[in-house]
């Protein structure tokens, strides 16, 4: 288990409605009306916790991508990363799977294939699901928005 000893920051958001209510965080502030997707029998006219969570795990993992190339000695600039969440069945209940696609322009597939991997093992939301969430990470060509 990872042990933060000093916390820096702390985000706080509050979440009413389960998915067909509202999520809110202040400092700056931001709003969210949530919905499930219309593959889940919602409506699609909200953001859903999966988007949120891509979001946010793709921005942390091109964070710590930052971080591997500067311990690599390598530039990561222009580098981009598609951040894929699933929720399927798990039993009763149901489950997420991840996969994050890396793209750094004019490297090696295999350099960032590896930068890829290292920062897997640095990234703080990697840490949190490893062993819980099944996560593919792939370096490709090119990443289209």
């Amino acid at each position: 288990m990872n042990k933060v000893e000093d916390i820096k920051y702390q985000a706080v958001a509050i979440s009413t409605g389960g998915r067909g209510g509202k999520g809110y965080s202040h400092n700056p502030d931001v709003t969210m009306k949530l919905d499930m997707p219309q593959e889940l029998g919602g409506k699609g006219e909200g953001t859903n916790p999966e988007q949120l969570f891509a979001i946010g795990y793709g921005a942390c993992f091109q964070g710590a991508l930052a971080l591997a190339g500067k311990a690599k000695g390598v530039s990561v600039e222009g580098s981009k990363v598609r951040t894929t969440v699933g929720l399927g069945p798990e039993g009763d209940s149901f489950a997420i799977k991840a996969g994050l696609e890396v793209a750094i322009p004019g490297m090696e597939l295999a350099q960032v294939q590896e930068l890829a991997d290292l920062t897997h093992e640095l990234c703080p939301y990697s840490k949190a699901i490893r062993g819980n969430v099944e996560v593919t990470v792939r370096a490709v060509e090119n990443i289209e928005d």
